[in-house]
């Protein structure tokens, strides 16, 4: 799933479309190779997404019942290979859909685009200059095109260093290290063939940036709703925490602030508008509710009368 802001968010739908034959395989293989091959898959379906270790454990704990070690002896023939496969994909893309995964795809077009529109680029190399000369001196050294680059960084299209070693192939090409010290324009005809460099090689291969962004799409709380046996221990043992004497409307809307995690809602934030205003609205909520059962026993105690 893809939005206009540039971010794609792995919600498991893609995983639940893919064919999960194995016809490559002419032999049986171990629960070992099976892994390996499913993880393999899993993240080729996710655009080259190495899986994240919570994923990949809840995974591997379904498919193999919980005995990973006997799984990986077993040998398994193409069918069986196939299904484990299947139950393997349906793990990620279930814990996907309780929590979503949001990336970044740089594959350059960001960068073009700047570099296409010379009032764009002009603009974006001018704010990169003043931004880091901080002394205002006019002039900044050309190892500042690294920090220029960091300052970019995945919201416009550069990958951090650490997920693209090219980058430091592509400064040194063009000799953009030393003390040298450049003006704003010569700051800018230096940067603009090392973001072309850098567009070039994306588009070739393009990176996945995970992004510390958490999405919150009511499946968990949903899981609660259907599960009887789990909604009645995790209601006892919210009541055993807090029921002490407090009035049931303020104690309840303290459960709920208290567990939302545990029950799939973000914790509640002043500085989040749209978090503030679930919150407010679950509340509004849980008083009309209160107000609908006293009027109805109010009515109740005068019909006796």
């Amino acid at each position: 799933m893809s939005n206009p802001a540039g971010l794609t968010i792995f919600d498991g739908d893609l995983l639940r479309s893919i064919d999960l034959n194995l016809p490559e395989l002419q032999h049986g293989v171990t629960g070992a190779q099976l892994l390996e091959i499913s993880e393999f898959k899993v993240s080729q379906s996710l655009l080259g997404l190495s899986l994240p270790p919570h994923l990949k454990n809840a995974a591997i704990t379904r498919v193999s019942d919980g005995d990973d070690v006997n799984f990986r002896r077993t040998e398994f023939n193409q069918q069986q290979a196939s299904e484990k496969l299947g139950v393997f994909f349906s793990a990620v893309a279930d814990a996907l859909k309780d929590t979503p995964i949001v990336v970044s795809i740089l594959d350059g077009t960001m960068l073009k685009m700047f570099l296409e529109d010379e009032d764009d680029f002009a603009m974006l190399a001018e704010n990169l200059f003043t931004d880091l000369d901080e002394e205002d001196k006019g002039k900044l050294c050309k190892s500042e095109i690294r920090k220029a680059l960091v300052h970019m960084g995945v919201e416009m299209g550069v990958p951090p260093l650490s997920e693209f070693p090219m980058l430091d192939d592509i400064v040194k090409k063009h000799d953009a290290d030393g003390d040298e010290e450049l003006g704003q324009a010569q700051f800018a005809q230096l940067l603009q063939p090392v973001l072309q460099d850098i567009a070039d090689v994306l588009h070739e291969k393009p990176i996945t940036i995970v992004q510390n962004v958490e999405i919150f799409t009511g499946s968990r709380i949903h899981k609660i709703l259907g599960d009887e046996k789990k909604l009645k221990c995790l209601v006892e043992k919210m009541i055993l925490e807090e029921s002490n004497g407090k009035d049931s409307q303020g104690w309840v809307k303290t459960l709920i602030i208290k567990n939302g995690k545990e029950l799939g809602l973000p914790p509640l934030s002043s500085d989040n508008e749209q978090v503030a205003l679930l919150y407010e609205t679950i509340f509004s909520q849980l008083n009309n509710k209160e107000k609908e059962t006293a009027d109805a026993s109010t009515k109740r105690s005068l019909w006796m009368l």
